[in-house]
């Protein structure tokens, strides 16, 4: 039996992969760490909380608190620390950047010193396509030898972060792994985000925000995909290495919406164009043949699909939605689109 110290294990990719891994796999006990910020819901492992609780045990923590960190390290011998936290929306990010640095940066680093302490066996930093720039509407993929070329301050932290992680392998030989990923969508998604956003203003016949034209491309993965690779490079992937992680589904901004009101049978008049996001990259592409080829994995559910099944989760899930749209999260919502 190993034991994995997951952070930011309350939120949308983290509760996802320990649901995954303690419904999938029985050698491993997590140990979930997160500071329940606003995106942080401890309703995302309910579930988890009552069938697993021998293997599974929760810390509300801040990732920067070295001291508590390191007491759980020595308490629940821990093997390998997977690094989901991360304050990731871009638009807060361009409010106020401070809480971005603390928690991706410092936070990041405090994760590593403890790996470094314990002799770990593995630190697996999940990153973003985003830290790679933005692409032209011709321009090949991303692969793991893009330069990072980050620009907004959401990835500007998270390269920071990665940059730092690489210095811990190169420096002090810690046993890493980065992997980058592109857009993920599914059940558990804070609603600020672009799917559950517009599912949730769909449904209540509310105006769909789009920033700009909606020409904007993304990648888009499956959030259960995302978390097979996960584990894929946790147990497999070559120590030092980072490992891009696609879906295969470029989409438009504006067409995903239009696929989202279809599986509504709502109109498209409830899109409403706004004013775009400062900086707001035009394209993002994912190469994933590395772990395709070094790894065998490959996306299993194709957009259609994924959507289909998100869609489907949230309109059973309503008492999820009521409880995680509390006021904080309006205002936050009235403030980001009024003037737009």
């Amino acid at each position: 039996m190993e034991t994995l110290l997951i952070t930011g294990g309350m939120g949308f990719i983290g509760s996802n992969f320990i649901r995954f891994i303690l419904n999938s796999i029985d050698n491993f006990k997590i140990i979930n760490v997160d500071n329940l910020t606003y995106a942080g819901n401890p309703e995302n492992l309910k579930d988890i909380t009552l069938n697993h609780s021998n293997m599974y045990k929760f810390y509300k923590t801040d990732i920067s608190n070295f001291k508590v960190l390191d007491n759980i390290t020595k308490k629940e011998n821990i093997d390998y620390i997977i690094n989901f936290a991360a304050e990731s929306h871009v638009d807060r990010s361009i409010n106020n950047s401070t809480i971005f640095c603390t928690t991706n940066i410092l936070g990041t680093q405090t994760l590593l010193n403890i790996t470094k302490k314990h002799k770990l066996q593995k630190f697996l930093q999940i990153s973003t396509d985003e830290v790679y720039g933005a692409l032209d509407f011709n321009e090949s993929p991303f692969d793991e030898k893009t330069s990072l070329s980050p620009n907004n301050p959401y990835s500007a932290t998270k390269a920071s972060a990665d940059l730092l992680v690489n210095a811990y392998y190169k420096t002090y030989g810690l046993p890493i792994n980065i992997t980058r990923c592109s857009n993920n969508y599914g059940p558990f998604q804070f609603p600020e985000k672009l799917v559950p956003l517009m599912i949730i203003n769909a449904v209540n016949n509310k105006k769909l925000p789009i920033y700009g034209k909606g020409i904007n491309i993304r990648d888009w993965i499956y959030v259960k995909d995302h978390c097979e690779a996960i584990l894929s490079v946790l147990l497999n992937g070559k120590i030092g290495e980072t490992y891009n992680i696609g879906g295969d589904s470029e989409t438009s901004n504006i067409d995903l919406v239009k696929k989202l009101l279809n599986l509504l049978n709502k109109p498209e008049s409830l899109i409403t164009f706004v004013r775009d996001r400062p900086g707001h990259d035009l394209r993002y592409a994912m190469n994933h043949e590395k772990i395709t080829n070094k790894l065998k994995w490959e996306p299993k559910i194709n957009l259609e699909d994924g959507l289909k099944k998100t869609v489907q989760w949230y309109l059973e899930n309503s008492q999820w939605l009521d409880n995680v749209i509390s006021k904080d999260y309006l205002k936050y919502y009235e403030k980001n689109y009024r003037d737009r």
